[in-house]
């Protein structure tokens, strides 16, 4: 007779990632149906900008949508880059948590490995549907149907057929049919997407095939290929007990625990061993490294965050940022500002020795903002690695970093209601999403502090910027004010000097004497001002004499 406790536990079964995610797929943002075909067209087109960036191709892309009934869509992306080949193709866009990115130590978009299984689950779950493919590589065409089997989180893929080619066709092309969503052109549609996109990523060409049938091309404004990024080891500073132990644990070749340092993470030399060794006397560095304790580890990590030891900053191989030239050139095409100012902050490290840079850009004026019924509230672009953020802006770390900044200090009276644009990139080997969405940064302390001292970099220069136009408006007021009464005073003076000079000679003078004085406004320092009345009464004073 079975126990209580038996009965307790006979529904205690194993359950795939695949299942799981069938189950929550809120948590890959497929929630609400606009937001839902966006992550849609989200995941392929950053797994093509990938894939070409990889390769060294300046990406082609095209996404197409076209309406099927009610809320049911047809999506087709389609790529110029390297393609899929044929053993890699089921792993790729039909098994959760398997790629390329998670593993490695390099700055990518996506990271989980779920983004394109993702579509493809919820295709069928919405559809009863699968993808279908067609990946040009190698001379080669190969096309097909594929399905997720939720159960075993593997790929089932049917119809499959390989062709020959000439070679003169390369790329990925993927298209299926997706319900419950919705296409518009909010702030949160696939337009405003593919248009932020294309702000941050100036090398890349984007067309989108509306359902309407229009077709909008987003054209790369650099022929510029970003530098590949390089893998590259840990840095010290970021790690902790539990991620020292867990490496020790991996090790395969180091047999001494000091080379398993060198080797496993960088700016680790000879020398910082040493220097970790004597500030360690109770840990035996000549051990192997799968004999490390908790105990040792933790002695080690305390040493490494010893304000004792000095590290040289991370290096910066793995992080391709987007570049001040190419934002200022993003912004003047899509934004046309009457201010901008760009500034990118150096390497920083947080927890996991993950090496990041946070760039920040400030557009005022001529299209920034978003247009409200009463005039302008301010617009937070968020990206990372150069792909949009669009959505959990509330729990995001880029968001509460810039609405903390004190921004009557620079100028800006009413942040929310200004015609202004913030926009924050911030570039890792990982970034700390909040959510397999990949639509939030975590709180993290070292990334809103980098956050905030990027975007108070940039404001400081808006500072400047508006109080030379306040400045400017001052004098253009003070020189209308006193063109009023020119022709009054010239004649007053004229009569003062008793008519040896005439009033149209002193007009033609007071003229000159303003213009001079105004003409520049904007360039001139406030120190160099003057005091226009004080001239005049010295122009009184001649006459007198």
């Amino acid at each position: 007779m079975a126990s209580e406790t038996d009965k307790i536990f006979s529904e205690f079964k194993e359950h795939s990632v695949a299942e799981f995610f069938k189950k929550n797929r809120q948590m890959l943002g497929f929630s609400g149906k606009v937001r839902s075909l966006t992550t849609i067209v989200h995941e392929y087109v950053t797994n093509s900008l990938d894939a070409c960036e990889e390769a060294g191709m300046l990406p082609d892309i095209t996404v197409e949508i076209k309406e099927l009934d009610k809320e049911k869509y047809w999506v087709r992306c389609s790529d110029n880059g390297p393609g899929i080949p044929q053993k890699h193709l089921g792993k790729a866009l039909g098994m959760m948590l398997a790629g390329t990115k998670f593993h490695r130590y390099v700055q990518q978009r996506g990271q989980q490995g779920i983004g394109a299984s993702g579509n493809t689950m919820f295709s069928q779950v919405t559809t009863g549907k699968p993808v279908k493919f067609e990946s040009y590589y190698d001379k080669k065409k190969v096309a097909g149907e594929l399905a997720v089997d939720f159960k075993q989180n593997r790929p089932v893929i049917t119809n499959e057929t390989v062709e020959e080619t000439d070679g003169s066709r390369h790329g990925l092309v993927v298209e299926g049919e997706f319900a419950e969503v919705k296409y518009d052109r909010s702030s949160f549609s696939v337009f405003e997407y593919i248009k932020r996109t294309a702000l941050v990523n100036p090398h890349a060409m984007i067309a989108l095939v509306e359902p309407t049938g229009e077709r909008l091309t987003f054209p790369r404004s650099i022929e510029t290929i970003p530098p590949r990024p390089r893998q590259i080891r840990p840095h010290p500073l970021g790690i902790g007990t539990n991620d020292l132990m867990e490496f020790a644990r991996a090790e395969r070749e180091s047999r001494k625990t000091s080379s398993f340092l060198q080797a496993t993470f960088s700016r680790m030399s000879a020398a910082k061993t040493d220097e970790l060794a004597q500030m360690c006397p109770e840990v035996d560095f000549e051990k192997s490294p799968k004999n490390l304790t908790w105990d040792d580890c933790e002695k080690i990590t305390k040493a490494i965050h010893s304000d004792q030891v000095k590290w040289i900053a991370p290096e910066t191989d793995a992080i391709v940022p987007i570049g001040q030239p190419q934002i200022e050139k993003s912004l003047q095409s899509i934004l046309a500002p009457q201010f901008m100012a760009v500034t990118e902050r150096k390497p920083k490290i947080y927890r996991g020795g993950v090496p990041f840079v946070v760039e920040a850009a400030l557009a005022w004026g001529g299209n920034a903002g978003k247009k409200a019924v009463s005039g302008y509230n301010s617009d937070i672009m968020r990206f990372a690695n150069r792909a949009p953020l669009l959505f959990d802006a509330g729990g995001c770390a880029i968001t509460e970093a810039v609405k903390s900044v004190e921004w009557k200090r620079y100028g800006i009276k009413d942040f929310e209601n200004e015609q202004i644009t913030v926009l924050v990139n911030m570039s890792s080997v990982h970034v700390p999403y909040t959510g397999a969405g990949k639509q939030a940064i975590a709180t993290e302390d070292e990334i809103m502090d980098e956050v905030k001292n990027a975007v108070m970099e940039a404001a400081r220069d808006l500072q400047r910027y508006l109080h030379g136009v306040t400045r400017d408006r001052v004098r253009v007021e003070r020189k209308k004010a006193i063109m009023r009464y020119v022709t009054q005073l010239a004649a007053d003076l004229a009569e003062l000097s008793g008519g040896k000079i005439k009033a149209e000679e002193l007009e033609k003078k007071l003229l000159h004497l303003i213009e001079n004085k105004y003409s520049n406004a904007i360039e001139e320092d406030d120190s160099g001002d003057g005091n226009i009345e004080e001239e005049i009464s010295s122009q009184e004073e001649e006459v007198n004499e």
